[in-house]
């Protein structure tokens, strides 16, 4: 087991074993589309809803405003009070982006891109970073087409911190509303 031994200080020899593997800086959250969500809204805001970055991403998901009127929301104040809205306009997200990926979910699950496991969840997650278009260039260009925001975050560094999650419960849905 790959893990760091250490003795306990307290009157004994026994042992205490921790794995390495476990950043104990961000809660443990369990591979299905709960903890995908959460853990995504943590790397984007630390999963606080009342958020605005410095480019104008808004909520505990920075989504930006032209999605946001996808969905016919106009007013970011009330949707940064709303956690129940933002929370909704998550999913709807998620429904549109699996409808217009999934013929590069059915050809890419499974394959191996830049050392990345493709997976259904990473590719949701790179379409909520870049939008959907950006994530079929990089699918289909077998990883030479890449894409990274303002800060730094790249298609492939989301296709592997938010691969292997369950989002099987998520119906791709063209017409997804809120």
């Amino acid at each position: 087991m790959n893990a760091t031994t250490i003795d306990k200080k307290i009157g004994t020899n026994n042992k205490v074993t921790f794995p390495k593997f476990i950043d104990y800086n961000i809660p443990y959250l369990q591979k299905n589309f709960v903890g995908f969500k959460e853990a995504l809204a943590f790397k984007e805001s630390q999963g606080k809803y009342t958020v605005v970055n410095t480019l104008g991403y808004l909520g505990k998901y920075q989504f930006g405003r032209t999605t946001l009127h996808r969905f016919n929301i106009y007013n970011t104040q009330a949707f940064l009070r709303n956690p129940e809205l933002q929370e909704k306009a998550f999913v709807a997200l998620c429904k549109v982006n699996k409808w217009i990926l999934r013929k590069d979910i059915l050809r890419s699950v499974g394959k191996t891109i830049n050392g990345i496991k493709i997976t259904e969840s990473g590719i949701l997650a790179a379409a909520h970073l870049s939008g959907a278009g950006n994530v079929k260039k990089f699918l289909r260009s077998n990883g030479s087409i890449r894409f990274s925001d303002a800060y730094g975050a790249s298609i492939q560094s989301y296709l592997k911190k938010f691969g292997g999650y369950d989002v099987s419960n998520i119906e791709a849905d063209r017409n997804a509303t809120i």
